[in-house]
């Protein structure tokens, strides 16, 4: 199983402060304060990935919230990887990774997309996101 990155921790930060901002500017809400707590301690002793196994529980729970606000699948309906291409060229997943997803733990799912967004050769990176631009 993969860690959790800490620009997802970041995301997941900043989903909870707009979401609960702070009542007085100096004050965490509960969600906030556990994921900054992790997010801290991964800066402290440079790391770039939190195991989700040792994450104290309200912490995972509230990264476990944003996880499910962002876009489950890759997918833009386009599978090259039927066709036998080893990296699918619509959505740049493995043959594996598409044929998993379900079953796919979310730190699995969001190193993926962390993966193939650094990569940005997938159709979904470009030429369907100039044509949704264009929309």
């Amino acid at each position: 199983m993969a860690g959790i990155h800490i620009t997802d921790i970041e995301s997941a930060i900043n989903y909870w402060r707009a979401r609960e901002p702070s009542p007085d500017g100096m004050q965490l809400p509960a969600a906030t304060s556990a994921l900054a707590e992790v997010y801290g301690l991964m800066v402290y002793y440079h790391e770039t990935e939190a195991d989700p196994h040792t994450m104290p529980e309200q912490a995972l729970d509230a990264w476990m919230q944003w996880y499910d606000t962002t876009p489950d699948t890759p997918c833009i309906a386009i599978c090259s990887t039927s066709q036998g291409d080893a990296l699918c060229k619509g959505c740049g997943r493995t043959f594996d990774e598409v044929q998993h997803w379900p079953a796919m733990h979310p730190t699995d799912k969001r190193a993926t997309w962390r993966r193939i967004t650094l990569e940005d050769n997938a159709w979904r990176f470009n030429r369907y996101a100039e044509r949704a631009g264009r929309a």
